[in-house]
């Protein structure tokens, strides 16, 4: 996406500011005064163009930034900015978990953000230094077929999933950054030893292997597997198509990696040009109306009290039965990547 649009840094700062003194309030577009240069923002983004394209054209409409945005997996793009070092053109990094957030702050290229932003979700939705926040919440789910699988038989954790009735029967997408992000949880939580051997039993058993959630989903509800590791949301694009879709979204009740809540967020980089009107984008994402976004139209969980969920049957952030760890921990991306390779999880 690329689209041109002039503004002033007078009125990002005061953007920033509306944005953070009245966030209860939408957004409504301002009245663009002339320029006597262009503010711009160069926008890494491991999201999907489809799913926050529209959120993004909308900040342009309202900010009059010139909004440059390069799209790619988020542990793709996360590693280009590493590799670009201080030469990176990038401004701001929004990224679809907490592991690639926190693999960047790791290597020391985050900003802090102000206090005003961070403030406004709750602490363990942000990382503990205040360099990145989650601006949306998604939930580890097993999507299962209803026509194949019953509510007594659905698993409660990652390790009934290794037992041989679900050899063959089972999908995932290892070469996903979600998925990166969860068996990075596992690590924190169970230990190297453990995460192998799950991954290695996992591969015992058949599992079946695809590019992304979108797939998984999709092949659940045709029954070429049972039940597939995903985030929740992406079952909601098929019912919306077609309400009749054969799958479900289960949250394992034993609370561990298999259930535990992810983030969506963004930082500003070291590299940033122009640091406030980076901030002022972060600020946008954590506004009512971003926030209403995630919720109406990608069937996230909001992170911004007050904000309700709106997808049918989506359980209540408090009533899932998460694990307990702080996502700045999930910060070892390359040790996954590494440990992935070794177990041949990437082919």
């Amino acid at each position: 996406m690329f689209v041109k649009n002039v503004g002033r840094l007078p009125l990002v700062l005061v953007l920033l500011a509306a944005l953070l003194l009245t966030a209860c309030m939408p957004i409504q577009p301002m009245e663009m005064e002339s320029a006597d240069e262009a503010t711009e923002l160069t926008i890494y983004s491991g999201r999907n163009e489809n799913l926050v394209g529209p959120l993004l054209e909308r900040y342009q409409e309202v900010s009059g930034v010139t909004i440059n945005v390069r799209y790619g997996g988020t542990a793709e793009m996360a590693a280009t900015i590493l590799e670009e070092g201080q030469n990176s053109p990038a401004d701001v990094f929004y990224g679809q978990d907490a592991g690639a957030l926190g693999a960047l702050s790791l290597a020391g290229r985050l900003s802090a953000l102000p206090a005003e932003i961070l403030d406004r979700v709750d602490p363990r939705f942000r990382a503990g230094n205040g360099d990145w926040v989650g601006a949306s919440g998604r939930a580890r789910v097993f999507v299962y077929n209803t026509e194949m699988v019953s509510m007594d038989e659905l698993p409660n954790d990652i390790w009934e999933l290794t037992d041989p009735k679900w050899k063959g029967k089972i999908g995932w997408a290892p070469t996903n950054g979600s998925f990166q992000a969860f068996v990075t949880a596992v690590r924190v939580l169970e230990g190297e030893e453990r995460a192998k051997e799950w991954l290695e039993a996992m591969i015992a058993n058949d599992v079946q292997v695809y590019p992304k959630n979108t797939p998984i989903v999709e092949a659940t509800g045709k029954g070429e597997v049972m039940l597939g590791l995903v985030n929740h949301y992406y079952l909601y694009r098929f019912l919306k198509e077609d309400p009749g879709f054969q799958a479900k979204n289960h949250h394992p009740a034993a609370g561990d990696a298999g259930a535990m809540i992810n983030v969506a967020g963004a930082a500003v980089l070291d590299t940033a040009k122009d640091k406030a009107a980076a901030e002022a984008f972060v600020a946008f994402l954590l506004s009512d109306e971003a926030q209403s976004y995630f919720s109406e139209q990608t069937n996230e969980y909001p992170l911004v009290a007050g904000i309700p969920t709106t997808a049918e049957g989506l359980l209540p952030l408090a009533d899932v039965n998460t694990p307990d760890i702080d996502l700045t921990d999930i910060d070892d991306l390359q040790g996954t990547l590494e440990l992935l390779q070794e177990v041949n999880a990437l082919q």
